[in-house]
């Protein structure tokens, strides 16, 4: 049985110690620069209003702990949101580097002791355009671009650090990207294409059918040529058969490599990049996502609501890493066995994935609750979406209102505290800031919630004395059947569970598992 039935918890060795850094919020204040520009290329955003490709400065804000000492700090970047669409043009109020589940992050990793940067990059692509070929073209290229800038911001701090003093007092050698949703499709194509050749062609040297295309006169091309559209690194230039230049390339002696990645939310545009020794990973992600497959299946572009591409979600490629020959490329995280509360609700789901955190919010009998199973752990302000749509005439606050009638800080901020809990350790191993004990301490713990009545036929009462983000219900083999978020609850609430089948079940609240038994 699953670890899930223990009454022990099982506390890591760090965490019966005083704060530390990378493990914890030391410092109390952030120091944000803003609008650092680090680099400028080229962009098609404006082909929306029927204009030329055209330059634009590509921008960031940077996120430092004030009160550090250390002047060589290892680095975070982090890629917003937004369907490679402005932000609003997007049918959403996210999609840029001021989205509050980045600034959020940006600022929790700076208290830690990172320098962290909400990173722009190039948008734009028709979701309109007239045939599936023509719009899954126009998405890979959008999706090419945010490669080659995400890559680019990388050899922007490491030629900072070169040739401008280290203004920011990062280690060039420690640097880790997060991706929230298309930012995950981005970072995940960043720490997994080797090369031009490797999105075009599998292992055996064989067309990855998805990223070519048939032009009209039977022959087959890439989408992506790396003449027209610069080299993946975003170190060349590129230019178009009519001269029209397509790419701008920068900082070409310094290298693009990085050594953790995670996503909420995103995917891997085919399995076929991944490969033995690339980065670390770890993965959130809703596995009744509607846009953005869990497992292996179609991309689905929130603006349209078509289908425009297949790709691997967090799952699959987690499965492989997984099978990959020992030592995988998590490894360095999952021989640690980690047994805190947040690694143990992960294990809970993740079919022994260490890396993988499957996201379950207002879930009943097994499935979402809402129709909206994406992303809770971003928001937004309502009045501010209200007063754009009452200038523009369109109305994106109540259609993601009615899409996720729960949105806001109250559910997001606890599964931030999730994903800050679970990627800390996993991150700050893999890059080699702290040594984690591998070793567990059992402590023996008085409950920390009551079920009854215990047997019960119906109704049932939970009362718990701890703060948790929700509560579960799992069948003995280890199936979730319930979840009840527990924000804003206080003390105990009533269940009525005379729909499930007689039988034992576990209920769990945050590491502590107890047995409810049904009786008729």
């Amino acid at each position: 049985m699953k670890r899930i039935f223990t009454l022990l918890l099982l506390s890591l060795a760090f965490g019966l110690n005083a704060q530390e850094r990378y493990l914890d919020e030391i410092f109390d204040e952030v120091q944000v620069t803003e609008d650092v520009q680090y680099a400028a290329n080229i962009t098609v955003i404006t082909a929306l209003q029927g204009l030329p490709p055209m330059q634009m400065p590509q921008l960031m804000d940077v996120y430092e702990p004030v009160g550090d000492t250390l002047t060589s700090r290892p680095l975070i970047l982090l890629f917003h949101t937004g369907n490679f669409l402005p932000q609003y043009a997007n049918g959403s109020p996210l999609g840029t580097r001021k989205d509050s589940s980045i600034v959020e992050l940006a600022h929790r990793f700076a208290r830690m002791g990172y320098v962290t940067a909400s990173v722009d990059y190039r948008l734009g692509w028709n979701p309109l355009a007239g045939t599936q070929v023509e719009r899954t073209y126009q998405l890979i290229n959008a999706a090419y671009r945010g490669v080659q800038d995400a890559r680019t911001a990388v050899r922007y701090f490491r030629m900072n650090a070169a040739e401008m003093d280290n203004e920011y007092g990062i280690d060039p050698d420690k640097i880790a990207m997060f991706g929230d949703g298309t930012g995950g499709y981005v970072t995940l194509a960043s720490a997994t294409l080797q090369d031009y050749n490797d999105i075009i062609l599998n292992n055996a040297g064989e067309a990855i059918e998805s990223f070519w295309y048939d032009p009209g006169d039977g022959s087959v091309i890439p989408m992506v040529i790396e003449a027209i559209n610069g080299d993946p690194e975003g170190k060349q230039d590129g230019f178009a058969p009519d001269g029209t230049q397509l790419c701008i390339g920068h900082y070409p002696d310094y290298s693009s490599e990085f050594n953790f990645q995670m996503n909420t939310g995103g995917a891997m545009g085919s399995a076929e990049w991944l490969d033995a020794g690339d980065v670390p990973m770890v993965s959130f992600h809703c596995p009744h996502d509607p846009f953005a497959p869990y497992t292996t299946g179609v991309v689905v572009v929130p603006t349209t609501n078509e289908p425009v591409i297949e790709a691997t979600g967090a799952y699959d490629f987690h499965a492989i890493i997984n099978a990959q020959e020992a030592p995988n490329n998590n490894d360095v995280f999952q021989s640690l066995e980690l047994a805190d509360d947040v690694s143990l609700a992960a294990n809970a789901l993740n079919d022994g994935m260490d890396g993988l955190y499957p996201v379950l919010n207002n879930y009943v009998d097994g499935a979402p609750s809402e129709p909206f199973d994406s992303s809770p752990w971003q928001w937004w302000d309502v009045a501010v979406v209200q007063a754009v749509d009452s200038a523009q005439g369109t109305s994106i606050a109540g259609t993601q209102l009615t899409l996720n009638p729960t949105m806001g800080p109250d559910e997001a901020l606890p599964w931030i505290d999730i994903i800050q809990g679970y990627t800390a350790p996993r991150m700050a191993v893999a890059m080699g800031l702290t040594e984690i004990s591998s070793g567990v301490e059992d402590v023996v713990k008085g409950e920390t919630f009551t079920v009854y009545p215990n047997p019960t036929s119906g109704f049932t009462t939970i009362a718990f004395n701890e703060p948790a983000p929700f509560c579960s219900l799992y069948t003995m083999d280890g199936r979730i059947v319930r979840q009840w978020p527990l924000i804003g609850v206080e003390g105990s609430f009533s269940v009525d569970l005379s729909n499930l089948t007689a039988g034992t079940y576990v209920v769990q609240i945050g590491s502590e598992s107890q047995l409810v038994s049904i009786v008729r």
